[in-house]
């Protein structure tokens, strides 16, 4: 799986959850964590799980398997690493007091709409 195959199949369980505000960072050549971060939010602690749920299953059905997941008993930031694609599920509230958006403004944002309604 390509890390851009990754990528769509933790944004379509995003989705398939109703996580709101998708928005995929682009961090080639500005972090050395991740080629690509994912940041979405949910509207309760139930939904910021089941989003972070649903990334780690269909990654893993596709033979992924997440090196890491944090917070996901306090349900305010679950951080899902799968290695070069790093999802940030937030609960609403966290996710406008950590702004990542803005934290990393220099990346590029990349448009996922049209490979996720295929």
């Amino acid at each position: 799986m390509t890390e851009r195959e990754l990528l769509i199949t933790a944004a379509k369980a995003a989705d398939d959850k109703r996580a709101e505000d998708l928005i995929v960072l682009n961090m080639k050549g500005i972090s050395l964590v991740a080629d690509y971060f994912l940041i979405c939010h949910g509207n309760s602690d139930k939904q910021v799980q089941a989003i972070a749920r649903a990334m780690k299953e269909k990654a893993e059905e596709q033979g992924y398997p997440v090196k890491r997941m944090e917070g996901f008993d306090e349900a305010k930031w679950v951080l899902v690493d799968l290695g070069n694609v790093v999802a940030h599920v937030f609960h609403r509230d966290e996710r406008s007091y950590y702004n990542l958006e803005r934290l990393w403004g220099d990346a590029p944002t990349e448009d996922l709409q049209s490979e996720l309604s295929q």
